[in-house]
């Protein structure tokens, strides 16, 4: 059995590798949201205040509130996303041959 036979057919190598904007800007975004779901509940009980501080001065919408941790979540998903496409995107382009 040869080398890339054994390779699974779904995985890219070599320079013809590419990323998916809509992917990455999906993932980034879930990631954003997350964290800004987990810095909300921080700011409830009290721990690492001052990256709270830090998103509150931030983000237009982020409180240690339900509300504003909500509205935090979706303002980072909302900001991330076109970043996170143009960046790979922007990697596609220059990968080019």
């Amino acid at each position: 059995m040869t080398e890339a036979s054994e390779m699974d057919s779904n995985t890219r190598s070599g320079p013809d590798r590419r990323l998916d904007p809509m992917a990455l800007a999906a993932s980034a975004s879930t990631v954003a949201a997350a964290v800004m779901l987990v810095l909300g509940l921080f700011g409830r009980i009290g721990v690492y205040t001052g990256a709270v501080e830090m998103m509150e001065r931030w983000h237009l919408f982020f409180r240690p509130t339900l509300l504003g941790t909500i509205a935090g979540m979706v303002e980072a998903a909302v900001v991330t996303f076109p970043v996170a496409w143009l960046v790979a995107w922007l990697y596609n382009v220059f990968t080019r041959r």
